[in-house]
């Protein structure tokens, strides 16, 4: 919808077929592991197209210090490097989640530690369906995932994710009405008691990590 002078990032080699597709499109950088050499051809006969290639096989980054600039000075923060797995997670509902779900629910976790807080992503199966970003209130990213999400075809059965604890249970009950089938989020409310009680009313299952990836 709003592609125009954008960028493409993908975690795979671009093959001819796709080369083709994004020939078509008004796009200022590609990147990717790789291309095929015939796809090459085709992109590089863009106007003003950058084409990065970016290696995705490297392990996991050793942890390390960034700095953010604030108003008078400086902000130095530990990298946030942290991947779950399922060892992390601790189902606190009495429906528990499919392995399918935990599939997908940490996958959202990956995703929406990237994002803006408040963040909100709704997943399923390695794809991202919906995100909501920089909202005032959590439920606001929730209402802005979700109307993203639900317009995609493979929504049924979408897990969400919530990058920190849930201050109300407004959310849970929102995404409940609206068809998700499994929650992650960090935990350490003091209302988190609520929200697992939303959760079971909907037969919701939600697991928490206890790591709360809350980006400014």
């Amino acid at each position: 919808m709003s592609i125009f002078g954008g960028i493409i990032a993908l975690n795979r080699p671009v093959d001819l077929a796709t080369a083709e597709k994004m020939h078509a499109l008004f796009l200022e950088i590609i990147m990717a592991p790789s291309f095929d050499d015939d796809a090459f051809a085709v992109l590089a006969k863009k106007k003003n197209v950058r084409l990065l290639t970016i290696n995705l096989a490297g392990g996991p980054l050793p942890e390390r210090v960034e700095t953010v600039a604030v108003n008078g000075g400086v902000l130095r923060q530990t990298t946030d490097t942290k991947i779950e797995t399922a060892a992390d997670l601790t189902v606190v509902t009495k429906v528990q989640p499919t392995a399918d779900q935990i599939a997908s629910l940490l996958f959202a976790q990956q995703v929406v530690k990237h994002v803006k807080s408040n963040a909100i992503v709704v997943a399923k199966k390695g794809q991202t369906l919906g995100i909501g970003a920089g909202q005032m209130n959590r439920i606001g990213s929730v209402e802005i995932a979700l109307n993203e999400a639900q317009q995609n075809k493979h929504f049924a059965g979408a897990v969400m994710a919530s990058d920190a604890f849930f201050p109300m249970d407004d959310c849970v009950e929102y995404a409940a009405q609206h068809d998700i089938k499994a929650i992650i989020q960090p935990g350490g409310s003091i209302r988190d008691k609520d929200s697992i009680a939303m959760a079971d009313k909907y037969g919701i299952a939600m697991v928490t990590t206890g790591v709360r990836h809350f980006r400014h």
